[in-house]
Protein backbone atom coordinates (compact mmCIF):
# COMPACT_ATOMS: atom_id res chain seq x y z
CA UNK A 1 0.00 0.00 0.00
CA UNK A 2 0.89 3.40 -1.00
CA UNK A 3 1.45 6.72 1.62
CA UNK A 4 -1.51 8.10 2.11
CA UNK A 5 -2.55 11.82 1.49
CA UNK A 6 -0.96 14.40 4.85
CA UNK A 7 -4.61 14.94 5.65
CA UNK A 8 -5.94 11.90 6.19
CA UNK A 9 -2.72 10.32 7.54
CA UNK A 10 -2.61 12.61 10.91
CA UNK A 11 -6.25 12.11 11.16
CA UNK A 12 -5.29 8.75 11.82
CA UNK A 13 -2.43 9.29 13.86
CA UNK A 14 -3.48 12.62 16.37
CA UNK A 15 -5.09 10.12 18.89
CA UNK A 16 -1.72 8.27 19.99
CA UNK A 17 0.80 10.76 18.42
CA UNK A 18 1.65 11.70 21.82
CA UNK A 19 1.84 8.24 23.34
CA UNK A 20 4.04 6.86 20.66
CA UNK A 21 8.04 6.96 21.51
CA UNK A 22 9.57 7.99 18.64
CA UNK A 23 13.60 8.82 18.22
CA UNK A 24 13.44 11.15 15.16
CA UNK A 25 11.80 13.76 17.48
CA UNK A 26 13.46 12.32 20.70
CA UNK A 27 16.95 13.32 19.10
CA UNK A 28 15.67 17.01 17.50
CA UNK A 29 14.37 17.24 20.85
CA UNK A 30 17.83 17.02 22.36
CA UNK A 31 19.46 19.56 19.60
CA UNK A 32 16.71 22.20 20.13
CA UNK A 33 16.14 22.45 23.83
CA UNK A 34 18.89 24.12 24.86
CA UNK A 35 18.96 26.69 22.42
CA UNK A 36 15.63 27.32 23.39
CA UNK A 37 16.14 27.72 27.12
CA UNK A 38 15.80 31.53 27.50
CA UNK A 39 12.20 32.73 25.30
CA UNK A 40 11.22 35.51 27.76
CA UNK A 41 9.48 38.01 26.90
CA UNK A 42 9.50 36.72 22.89
CA UNK A 43 6.63 36.02 20.81
CA UNK A 44 6.71 32.33 19.67
CA UNK A 45 5.41 30.86 16.84
CA UNK A 46 4.93 27.05 16.63
CA UNK A 47 4.39 26.45 12.32
CA UNK A 48 2.24 22.97 12.09
CA UNK A 49 2.36 22.73 16.21
CA UNK A 50 0.28 19.33 15.43
CA UNK A 51 -0.46 17.87 18.79
CA UNK A 52 1.15 21.21 20.26
CA UNK A 53 4.54 19.31 21.40
CA UNK A 54 6.91 22.55 21.25
CA UNK A 55 4.53 25.64 21.68
CA UNK A 56 3.14 23.41 25.07
CA UNK A 57 7.44 22.31 25.67
CA UNK A 58 8.53 26.98 25.33
CA UNK A 59 5.02 28.19 27.49
CA UNK A 60 6.34 26.47 30.83
CA UNK A 61 8.77 29.39 30.98
CA UNK A 62 8.17 32.02 32.35
CA UNK A 63 7.16 35.40 29.92
CA UNK A 64 6.88 33.05 26.56
CA UNK A 65 4.05 34.01 24.50
CA UNK A 66 3.00 31.90 21.92
CA UNK A 67 0.55 30.59 19.62
CA UNK A 68 0.31 27.39 17.29
CA UNK A 69 -1.10 27.05 13.67
CA UNK A 70 -1.72 23.63 11.69
CA UNK A 71 -3.86 22.41 8.94
CA UNK A 72 -4.92 19.43 11.00
CA UNK A 73 -7.80 19.35 12.86
CA UNK A 74 -7.41 16.07 14.48
CA UNK A 75 -4.39 16.98 15.40
CA UNK A 76 -5.56 20.89 16.83
CA UNK A 77 -8.27 19.17 19.06
CA UNK A 78 -5.22 16.94 20.88
CA UNK A 79 -3.44 19.98 21.58
CA UNK A 80 -6.56 22.01 22.59
CA UNK A 81 -6.70 19.76 25.78
CA UNK A 82 -3.34 20.87 26.86
CA UNK A 83 -3.62 23.71 29.51
CA UNK A 84 -1.21 25.73 29.08
CA UNK A 85 -1.92 26.31 25.46
CA UNK A 86 -5.16 26.33 25.67
CA UNK A 87 -6.54 29.47 23.90
CA UNK A 88 -3.16 29.81 21.43
CA UNK A 89 -4.17 27.49 18.91
CA UNK A 90 -5.66 28.35 15.29
CA UNK A 91 -6.53 26.21 12.40
CA UNK A 92 -4.50 27.88 9.24
CA UNK A 93 -2.40 26.98 5.94
CA UNK A 94 1.34 27.34 6.53
CA UNK A 95 1.42 29.29 3.55
CA UNK A 96 -1.18 31.92 4.40
CA UNK A 97 -0.80 32.82 7.88
CA UNK A 98 -4.03 35.03 9.98
CA UNK A 99 -1.08 37.35 11.17
CA UNK A 100 0.04 40.67 10.82
CA UNK A 101 3.27 41.44 10.36
CA UNK A 102 6.24 41.37 12.28
CA UNK A 103 4.45 39.47 15.17
CA UNK A 104 6.96 37.36 16.22
CA UNK A 105 10.65 37.05 17.65
CA UNK A 106 10.81 32.56 16.91
CA UNK A 107 9.63 30.77 15.09
CA UNK A 108 9.47 26.59 15.10
CA UNK A 109 8.63 24.32 12.15
CA UNK A 110 8.83 20.85 13.56
CA UNK A 111 8.69 17.88 10.74
CA UNK A 112 6.69 19.52 8.43
CA UNK A 113 8.98 21.05 5.79
CA UNK A 114 8.05 17.95 3.23
CA UNK A 115 4.68 18.38 3.64
CA UNK A 116 4.57 21.72 2.00
CA UNK A 117 3.88 21.85 -1.30
CA UNK A 118 5.21 25.36 -2.20
CA UNK A 119 8.24 25.80 -0.20
CA UNK A 120 8.58 29.60 -0.96
CA UNK A 121 5.01 30.51 -0.32
CA UNK A 122 5.58 29.84 3.06
CA UNK A 123 8.83 31.37 3.66
CA UNK A 124 7.76 34.72 2.40
CA UNK A 125 5.02 34.30 4.82
CA UNK A 126 7.47 33.66 7.27
CA UNK A 127 9.79 36.84 6.52
CA UNK A 128 6.17 38.84 6.32
CA UNK A 129 5.18 37.86 10.19
CA UNK A 130 9.32 37.72 11.13
CA UNK A 131 10.77 40.59 13.60
CA UNK A 132 14.15 41.82 11.94
CA UNK A 133 16.66 39.59 14.17
CA UNK A 134 14.01 36.89 14.78
CA UNK A 135 15.29 33.11 15.03
CA UNK A 136 13.66 30.27 12.99
CA UNK A 137 14.35 27.08 13.51
CA UNK A 138 13.40 24.17 11.13
CA UNK A 139 13.73 20.43 10.90
CA UNK A 140 12.76 17.38 9.56
CA UNK A 141 13.30 13.85 8.11
CA UNK A 142 17.06 13.93 6.85
CA UNK A 143 16.83 13.38 2.72
CA UNK A 144 19.60 10.75 3.09
CA UNK A 145 17.29 8.58 5.11
CA UNK A 146 14.56 9.10 3.00
CA UNK A 147 16.32 7.69 0.17
CA UNK A 148 17.45 4.83 2.27
CA UNK A 149 14.09 3.69 2.69
CA UNK A 150 12.95 5.84 6.49
CA UNK A 151 9.19 6.94 5.89
CA UNK A 152 7.30 9.70 8.34
CA UNK A 153 4.24 6.97 9.40
CA UNK A 154 3.21 5.36 12.14
CA UNK A 155 1.09 1.30 12.77
CA UNK A 156 -2.35 1.44 12.52
CA UNK A 157 -4.10 -1.69 13.74
CA UNK A 158 -0.70 -3.09 13.75
CA UNK A 159 -0.20 -2.20 9.98
CA UNK A 160 2.20 0.30 8.94
CA UNK A 161 0.67 3.65 7.35
CA UNK A 162 3.47 5.92 5.80
CA UNK A 163 2.42 9.82 4.93
CA UNK A 164 3.14 11.48 1.56
CA UNK A 165 5.92 14.13 2.18
CA UNK A 166 8.50 15.28 -0.30
CA UNK A 167 12.30 14.79 0.56
CA UNK A 168 13.61 18.94 0.80
CA UNK A 169 17.43 18.90 0.76
CA UNK A 170 19.43 20.90 3.10
CA UNK A 171 20.39 23.31 -0.09
CA UNK A 172 16.58 23.94 -1.57
CA UNK A 173 15.83 25.16 2.29
CA UNK A 174 18.85 27.49 2.77
CA UNK A 175 18.42 28.90 -0.91
CA UNK A 176 14.29 29.71 -0.58
CA UNK A 177 14.85 31.01 3.01
CA UNK A 178 17.88 33.20 1.72
CA UNK A 179 15.71 34.52 -1.18
CA UNK A 180 13.19 35.55 1.16
CA UNK A 181 15.26 37.51 3.62
CA UNK A 182 17.15 35.16 6.09
CA UNK A 183 20.73 33.98 6.83
CA UNK A 184 21.24 30.73 7.41
CA UNK A 185 23.39 30.34 10.80
CA UNK A 186 23.67 26.54 10.99
CA UNK A 187 22.19 23.81 8.91
CA UNK A 188 23.16 20.25 10.69
CA UNK A 189 22.52 16.83 9.97
CA UNK A 190 22.36 14.43 13.11
CA UNK A 191 22.55 11.07 14.02
CA UNK A 192 20.90 8.96 16.62
CA UNK A 193 22.71 8.16 19.76
CA UNK A 194 22.50 6.22 22.58
CA UNK A 195 19.80 7.96 24.33
CA UNK A 196 17.23 6.78 21.55
CA UNK A 197 18.65 3.22 22.00
CA UNK A 198 15.80 2.09 24.38
CA UNK A 199 12.97 3.54 22.19
CA UNK A 200 14.68 0.92 19.34
CA UNK A 201 14.47 -1.52 22.43
CA UNK A 202 10.84 -0.74 23.47
CA UNK A 203 9.64 -1.04 19.38
CA UNK A 204 11.27 -4.84 19.49
CA UNK A 205 13.87 -3.07 16.98
CA UNK A 206 16.86 -3.38 19.31
CA UNK A 207 18.74 -5.41 16.34
CA UNK A 208 18.29 -2.29 13.93
CA UNK A 209 19.52 0.29 16.35
CA UNK A 210 23.44 0.15 15.18
CA UNK A 211 22.61 0.58 11.56
CA UNK A 212 20.07 3.35 12.04
CA UNK A 213 22.77 5.53 14.25
CA UNK A 214 25.31 4.93 10.78
CA UNK A 215 22.82 7.69 8.74
CA UNK A 216 21.96 10.88 9.43
CA UNK A 217 18.45 11.10 10.38
CA UNK A 218 17.10 14.74 11.30
CA UNK A 219 17.89 17.32 9.13
CA UNK A 220 17.96 20.98 11.26
CA UNK A 221 18.40 24.49 10.34
CA UNK A 222 18.84 27.38 12.18
CA UNK A 223 17.76 30.83 10.21
CA UNK A 224 18.42 34.66 11.33
CA UNK A 225 15.63 37.59 9.77
CA UNK A 226 17.58 39.86 8.09
CA UNK A 227 16.52 43.30 7.57
CA UNK A 228 14.88 44.05 3.76
CA UNK A 229 14.00 47.49 2.68
CA UNK A 230 10.60 46.79 3.36
CA UNK A 231 11.55 47.08 7.81
CA UNK A 232 13.08 50.49 6.97
CA UNK A 233 11.71 53.27 8.27
CA UNK A 234 9.99 55.96 5.38
CA UNK A 235 10.34 59.03 5.48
Amino acid sequence: MGPVPVAEGYARWAPFYDYTPNPLLAREERHLLPLLADVHNKRILDLACGTGRWLERVMDQDGALGVGIDCSAAMLRVARGKSAIQGRLAQAACERLPFRAAAFDLVMCSFALGHIRDLGSMVAELARVTKRGAEVFVSDLHPEAYARGWRVGFRDDSTPVQIEMTPRLAEEIVQTFSSNGFECLTHLPLRLGSPERPIFARAGKADCFHEACQLPAVLVCHFRRLAQASDEPRV
